[in-house]
C-alpha cells in the first residue's frame, strides 16, 4: 500500500513528496527524508506523509528519528488507520501488538478492493480458497446448514463453499470488501464487523478463515469464542502464515505467521480435534512462494471444551448436563 497516494491537500507538498520518493528510489534515504520531512512543515496534519518519512527514516538508519514519526502518526490519527503501532513494534519502540488495529485493516482493504480479486489470482498466485475447499472436501462432510466466511473480503471462499452450505454468511471489516461480495450474490447473509469483537452464530457448523489470521497474533480469544459458539461435530477450517519458531510473530509485512505447535495447542485446549493441518505453498511475494498452514479441525463434545476452562471458569448449569 503506498500511502503517498493518500494527498496532503497542498500540491506544493505533493510535488516535493514526488521528489522525495524519486531521491528515495535513487537510493538517496537521507536526502529523501530531508525533503519530505520538510515538505511537512508545510502540511504538518498529514498522517500519510509522516508514516512515510518514518519509513524513510528507518531505511537511513535513524530508528529513534522514525519512531518519532510514527509516533506523531498516531497523535493525529489516534485510530491508526496507517499501522503505526505496528511499524513501532516492529522497531522495539513499544512492545508488539497482538493484533492489527481493526481501522489500519479496515483502510487497507478498502483501498485494495477495486483490484483485490486480479491481484491475488493473477499477480500471486493465491491458492488459499482452493485449498480450505479441498481440505474440507476430504473430511467428507459434503453439506452445511449454516456456514460463516470470517473475512470474506470479496467472496473468493465464499465462491466455493456456496454449494455445500444450505446457508451462506460472509463477514468482513471493509464495506468495500462487502459491497464487491454482495453484487456477486453468493451470500445470504452479509455482516460488518470486526472479527476480534463478532459473536459466532452458535447454529453455525462450519466456520471458514482464509487468510484472515495473518491480521491477528494472538488467537487465544478467538478461538476460545469460536469453540464456545460451535456444537460438537462442527468444523473450524483456516489457514496462518508458518513460521518454524514458537506462539506467533510480527512479520515485517505487518502480518503475522503462527507456528504448527502454536495452532496445535490452541486447537487441543479449545476442544477441537484436528482432521487436517498441511504445509502449502499459499501465494507468491516478490518471487518467493510464502508458505502456510491449511487447517481442518472438528469440534469435540463439550466436556472437552469444560475440561480446557480449568474448574475455577465451568459453568455449574452446564456441567450438570455433561455425561458422567
Amino acid at each position: 500500500m503506498q500511502f503517498l497516494q493518500l494527498s496532503s491537500g497542498d500540491l506544493v507538498v505533493d510535488r516535493r513528496a514526488s521528489y522525495a520518493e524519486a531521491l528515495f528510489s535513487a537510493g538517496d534515504r537521507m536526502a529523501a527524508a530531508e525533503l519530505l520531512r520538510e515538505a511537512l512543515e508545510l502540511a504538518p496534519a498529514w498522517a500519510a506523509g509522516w508514516f512515510r518519512c518514518g519509513e524513510m527514516l528507518w531505511e537511513a538508519g535513524r530508528a529513534e528519528e522514525a519512531a518519532n514519526c510514527w509516533r506523531e502518526v498516531l497523535r493525529l490519527d489516534p485510530a491508526d488507520s496507517l499501522g503505526a503501532t505496528l511499524r513501532l513494534g516492529l522497531a522495539g519502540a513499544v512492545p508488539l501488538p497482538d493484533h492489527t488495529p481493526p481501522a489500519f485493516v479496515e483502510a487497507l482493504f478498502d483501498q485494495y478492493a477495486p483490484d483485490f480479486d486480479s491481484a491475488l489470482i493473477e499477480t500471486l498466485d493465491y491458492r488459499v480458497p482452493e485449498l480450505l475447499a479441498e481440505a474440507i472436501a476430504q473430511t467428507g462432510t459434503s453439506t452445511f446448514a449454516h456456514a460463516v466466511d470470517l473475512g470474506c473480503g470479496t467472496g473468493l471462499m465464499g465462491e466455493r463453499l456456496r454449494k455445500s452450505a444450505s446457508f451462506l454468511e460472509g463477514v468482513d471489516l471493509s464495506a468495500e470488501m462487502l459491497r464487491r461480495a454482495q453484487a456477486k450474490r453468493i451470500y445470504d447473509r452479509l455482516e460488518k464487523a470486526d472479527l476480534l469483537t463478532l459473536a459466532i452464530p452458535e447454529e453455525a457448523d462450519l466456520v471458514a478463515a482464509a487468510d484472515v489470521f495473518m491480521y491477528v497474533g494472538g488467537l487465544e480469544a478467538l478461538f476460545a469464542r469460536i469453540s464456545a459458539s460451535l456444537a460438537p461435530g462442527a468444523l473450524f477450517a483456516f489457514s496462518v502464515e508458518r513460521h518454524d519458531g514458537d506462539g506467533f510473530m510480527l512479520l515485517a509485512s505487518r502480518r503475522y505467521a503462527h507456528s504448527q505447535a502454536y495452532l496445535e495447542t490452541l486447537l487441543a485446549e479449545n476442544g477441537f480435534e484436528p482432521l487436517s493441518l498441511d504445509r502449502k505453498p499459499i501465494r507468491m511475494d516478490r518471487g518467493e512462494a510464502i508458505e502456510g498452514l491449511i487447517v481442518v479441525a472438528r469440534r469435540n463434545d463439550a466436556a472437552a471444551a469444560v475440561v480446557s476452562m480449568g474448574e475455577d471458569q465451568i459453568d455449574p448449569a452446564r456441567d450438570r448436563c455433561l455425561p458422567n
